[in-house]
């Protein structure tokens, strides 16, 4: 991937860029790879109907055990395979997700969404570029360069899967962990098989902690620049442009 020309890039929330492109308010939402649930939090407080899906046993314990913004609800399932109705969700997110499944699932993911979205639905995909602080921090356990191309492939190539394009736009978040012992824990709630490259590697870790973040009165920061691709349903002999 060519490098991004950062100067050019602005720092934004997750939310105010998500709300700018989706509404959410009073819509059912569905956000695939919900990990610990926090998105799934702020969007419910946002006035969304908010159902996170989360495979793995540990990120869903942290999500359940989390205080509730609302009345959201969590499932365990895949983006493979939604434990969701046919066209029953208005917003479908994949959050830092849809690189997380098997490259040779994710068209079949995009098919599944668009069978549980309605017509008049969006499908929201956030996904982080393989460049910035906090990609060079996680590289040595976690390079997901190829990963990460081959979801923007899916995406680039998702009018064949039922999708036309709407948006496409990159910005630049901050991502901050108390300590490297904050880091590590998120690190390995995402993938408990982390747990032993952290241990045989610890003090080369904790170095490259310090030298990739950015340590200030309230905790150490990174940088990720992140793709959002807004997707819309293709109807039946409509396209984009037609």
């Amino acid at each position: 991937m060519t490098e991004l020309d950062v100067a050019e890039i602005p720092f934004r929330s997750h939310a105010e860029v998500m709300t700018e492109y989706v509404d959410l308010a009073g819509k059912r939402v569905l956000d695939v790879g919900c990990g610990a649930g926090r998105l799934v939090r702020t969007m419910t407080a946002l006035d969304a109907v908010v159902t996170g899906i989360e495979p793995g046993a540990r990120q869903l314990a942290k999500a359940l055990a989390a205080d509730p913004a609302g009345a959201e609800k969590y499932l365990q399932g895949t983006a493979e395979e939604l434990p969701v109705a046919d066209r029953s969700i208005d917003v479908i997110v994949f959050f830092n997700s849809l690189h997380h499944v098997p490259v040779d699932g994710m068209r079949q993911a995009l098919l599944e969404s668009r069978r549980v979205l309605r017509d008049d639905g969006a499908l929201y995909i956030a996904e982080p570029l393989a460049q910035g602080s906090q990609f060079e921090l996680n590289r040595p356990f976690n390079d997901e360069t190829a990963v990460r191309a081959a979801a923007y492939r899916v995406i680039q190539d998702s009018a064949t899967l039922g999708f036309q394009e709407e948006h496409e736009t990159i910005y630049a978040t901050d991502v901050s962990f108390a300590d490297f012992e904050a880091f590590r824990e998120n690190s390995t709630s995402i993938n408990p098989a982390r747990e032993a490259y952290f241990e045989a590697h610890d003090e080369e870790l904790r170095r490259r902690f310090e030298s990739c973040a950015q340590h200030r009165a309230d905790g150490w920061h990174l940088c990720q620049y992140i793709r959002v691709n807004v997707l819309r349903p293709i109807q039946k002999g409509v396209r984009k442009g037609v």
